[in-house]
């Protein structure tokens, strides 16, 4: 079982990716400012670590650079609201395996979790099946038969999630959450949107809608 380091100040985004990953089976363990964070780092009891920039103590940028100094090799996600390119190279060039911009989806975040940790693992699988279709999660396709779907982007994540809880009702507001990020409108309509845009690629008995709960991917 695999253990995460996030590193945040922001208690919020702290808690939603302490609770996403949780949920996938990770154990974590959350520290709020630079100091804490080289030392927590340097213990040698984590798989990766999930690091914010803009720190109390030392930032971001510093903790990294300490951790590669001293011949650490612990994979780096850096998550951060700054975008600019020099802020991405410096937090690259600087040791970090991945940079991950706020605001973000958490499926993007765990997928890059998942590939780091991959780096000097056993890889997961790399297809997901149910019943007599199948999501190839390298190449992004579903295959049904003799038959390849593309899915674009937003269509992708949302398969991952019905393929990989197959039968079980998925609310709209976990989508929203899952795919879109911690700064979802509830308000918004895209969940129905990219509903119907599956249904028009994968068939319209794929997914059936659970009136007041929600929607469910039917194995057949």
């Amino acid at each position: 079982m695999s253990r995460i380091l996030i590193v945040e100040d922001e208690e919020r985004i702290a808690s939603f990716v302490e609770k996403g990953l949780r949920s996938k089976g990770f154990v974590t363990s959350v520290v709020a400012d630079g100091h804490t964070a080289l030392d927590e780092a340097r213990t040698g009891s984590y798989d990766l670590m999930i690091l914010d920039i803009g720190l109390p103590g030392l930032d971001g940028f510093t903790v990294l650079r300490q951790l590669r100094e001293g011949g650490a090799t612990l994979p780096v996600i850096i998550l951060t609201a700054r975008d600019s390119v020099d802020d991405r190279v410096s937090g690259l060039a600087g040791g970090a395996d991945d940079y991950v911009v706020k605001p973000f989806a958490f499926d993007e975040l765990l997928a890059r979790v998942h590939l780091r940790l991959r780096d000097d693992r056993t890889p997961d699988a790399t297809v997901l099946q149910v019943g007599s279709m199948s999501l190839n999660l390298r190449t992004r396709r579903v295959e049904d038969g003799t038959k390849a779907i593309d899915l674009s982007a937003r269509e992708f994540a949302l398969a991952e999630t019905f393929f990989r809880h197959p039968d079980q009702v998925l609310s709209r507001e976990q989508l929203l959450s899952r795919i879109w990020g911690l700064d979802f409108d509830p308000g918004s309509n895209v969940v129905e949107v990219y509903i119907r845009y599956l249904r028009r690629k994968l068939g319209a008995d794929r997914i059936e809608t659970v009136r007041g709960m929600g929607y469910r991917f039917v194995v057949h």
